[in-house]
């Protein structure tokens, strides 16, 4: 299954362990999305954007907005990493916000990854902390499932990386390696 490529963005890891996850399965090769080189894409059919989710945009995105061009002819699927839990309304509305100016129906898959703050830079430390407090003066009862496990992670050191994230995304790239083979 070498005909596959993962570009990532990895800002504090967990996407990269996804991306390792699917190097070691699917046999293919992986490059961080800054340090990858375009000119030689013409060996890969299918072309995994792997990326985190930040501030309702998927890391990695833009990139392939910009290069679309170079991507034409190729199966491009879409891999975004949250620390929020798998729900499936919240994951349409960062599809739509993210996907919008991509061509339709360009395959998206999800895997929880980690939260820690104590790892966090400045600006993602300060855009929790105000996040945490808007949500805190909300009645516990509203709050969408996203936004309650936020809350209940403050303190803590969180690692919800799993491979059972990827068997979706790995039934679908055996089935889309049968096709382009």
């Amino acid at each position: 299954m070498n005909n596959i490529l993962v570009l990532y963005k990895s800002k504090y890891g967990s996407t990269k362990k996804y991306a390792d996850m699917m190097k070691e399965e699917l046999l293919c090769d992986i490059f961080d999305i800054d340090n990858c080189d375009l000119g030689n894409l013409s060996k890969y059919n299918l072309i995994v954007i792997a990326g985190g989710i930040y501030a309702g945009g998927i890391s990695g995105v833009k990139f392939l907005k910009k290069h679309l061009k170079k991507f034409e002819g190729k199966k491009i699927v879409i891999f975004a990493v949250g620390a929020s839990p798998f729900d499936e309304k919240a994951l349409e509305q960062i599809k739509q916000h993210s996907l919008k100016d991509l061509p339709v129906g360009i395959p998206f898959f999800y895997g929880r990854g980690a939260y820690d703050e104590s790892n966090m830079d400045f600006k993602d430390r300060t855009l929790c902390r105000m996040l945490k407090k808007a949500l805190s003066k909300k009645d516990p009862s509203t709050l969408d499932l996203w936004a309650a496990e936020f809350l209940a992670a403050e303190g803590k050191i969180c690692d919800w990386i799993d491979k059972a994230y990827l068997i979706p995304f790995f039934q679908y790239i055996r089935e889309q390696t049968k096709t382009l083979s």
